[in-house]
């Protein structure tokens, strides 16, 4: 296996992180959506330290709760607080290294966070974490609940399983979290491992492998299930296919966000050997198959040796090549601060191995690139976050530090 990162991370970046209908039931329409004509920023920017001293940084996020905190997730099983000062707790606000069979190192460990919709007043979030029972590797998607007299901790003994889901291999396990428009909780999910996807995954409609799940955590759960299943989800009462699954024919989105003003699903998925992707998706459009291992970005895919699901593959809306380096898409957000304002209602990501902050920009004629607007460090790049105003941060994974991205000149 060719490995894209040092061996404290692994193959972690390979793990990370239009429309297809494979069942009757799904949408039949789509809806084309392009970006603004843009030119390459004016302005430059640079990286503001917000707080340091982290450890495997792997994501960054801000619960709607008013209270200007950051929370930041550790590969190591901790999540850590940034006060609204810029301060760090003293002591973490979760701490999962206790639970039964937690494994962290390479590619596993605590992968994801996100806080419910309601968090101010019902104090739920969840995580997505790993652990090996018996030999067997296992993907968690657990719930936890913050305490009601001290907001800076959460007990893990309060956690809640929702799903568990093997792993064939140690490696591409995704970690995204996140909760649509729509309060469903979207859950992304690598194909698996190894190299290639030699297990078909990423096609097979019948495993969470390769697939960006829904659930819905607000309603009566389904039957023999922690959750309920959105009735619009594109397999449910379909004879094949399982009834979680949203989006299949991911390798890894390992980070994917909604874009606040549009509601457009923007999903960095993590390429094998040439190609990295962005892909971007409506709200109509579950059931979409986006091609791997059929295709590496735009691209055939020539070890294949799967068959493809339905008819029709999603196109990505960009995709990147290795020529210069850049190997491991690390997805990002739409910019919708006011600190910023070149780059006002664009997609901002970078890339793991390189290190490179993009934005993307559209010409008139709708043709999209990749315009660099900074630099963090080799192997550093893990994660972005985006606070209540818009404003994006970045983990850097080496170094230990979140910082925001400026715009040199604003505040």
């Amino acid at each position: 296996m060719r490995h894209k990162y040092p061996t404290a991370l692994h193959h972690f970046a390979c793990a990370f992180l239009l429309s297809v209908f494979a069942c009757s039931g799904c949408a039949t329409s789509i809806s084309i959506v392009t970006l603004p004509p843009t030119n390459p920023p004016v302005a430059t920017f640079d990286l503001l330290t917000v707080a340091s001293g982290f450890t495997t940084p792997l994501d960054i996020h801000q619960p709607h709760d008013n209270s200007g905190r950051l929370f930041v997730v550790e590969q190591n099983g901790r999540i850590q607080i940034i006060e609204s000062n810029g301060t760090r707790a003293t002591t973490p606000f979760l701490d999962v290294t206790g639970l039964a069979n937690f494994v962290s190192g390479g590619e596993l460990g605590l992968l994801g966070l996100a806080f419910h919709p309601q968090y101010s007043t019902n104090r739920r979030f969840f995580v997505n974490y790993t652990r090996q029972v018996s030999g067997q590797y296992q993907t968690v998607i657990a719930e936890f609940a913050t305490s009601a007299t001290n907001p800076e901790f959460a007990d893990p003994a309060t956690q809640k399983i929702l799903l568990v889901v093997n792993q064939p291999f140690s490696n591409h396990k995704g970690g995204g979290l996140n909760f649509g428009p729509d309060t469903f909780l979207y859950i992304g999910l690598g194909d698996g491992g190894s190299e290639g996807d030699p297990l078909c995954n990423g096609q097979n409609i019948n495993t969470m492998l390769g697939k960006m799940l829904r659930i819905d955590v607000n309603s009566t759960p389904a039957a023999g299930k922690a959750y309920a299943i959105p009735p619009t989800n594109p397999f449910v009462g379909q004879p094949s296919g399982l009834a979680e699954i949203w989006l299949y024919g991911l390798r890894n989105p390992f980070r994917f966000s909604f874009d606040t003003t549009t509601n457009l699903l923007w999903i960095g998925d993590v390429g094998q050997d040439t190609w990295e992707e962005i892909d971007r998706l409506t709200s109509q459009q579950g059931g979409a198959n986006l091609g791997w291992n059929i295709r590496e970005g735009l691209h055939p895919f020539t070890l294949t040796t799967c068959t493809q699901t339905g008819t029709t593959l999603t196109d990505p809306i960009f995709n990147y090549d290795h020529t210069q380096g850049d190997e491991a898409i690390t997805g990002g957000f739409v910019y919708r601060g006011l600190k910023a304002p070149a780059l006002a209602g664009l997609y901002v990501f970078g890339d793991f191995i390189s290190g490179r902050v993009w934005e993307l920009t559209s010409d008139s004629f709708g043709n999209l690139t990749h315009t660099l607007i900074t630099n963090t460090a080799a192997d550093d790049l893990s994660s972005f976050g985006q606070d209540q105003a818009g404003e994006i941060y970045l983990a850097r994974y080496s170094s230990g530090t979140v910082v925001r991205l400026h715009q040199v000149g604003q505040p």
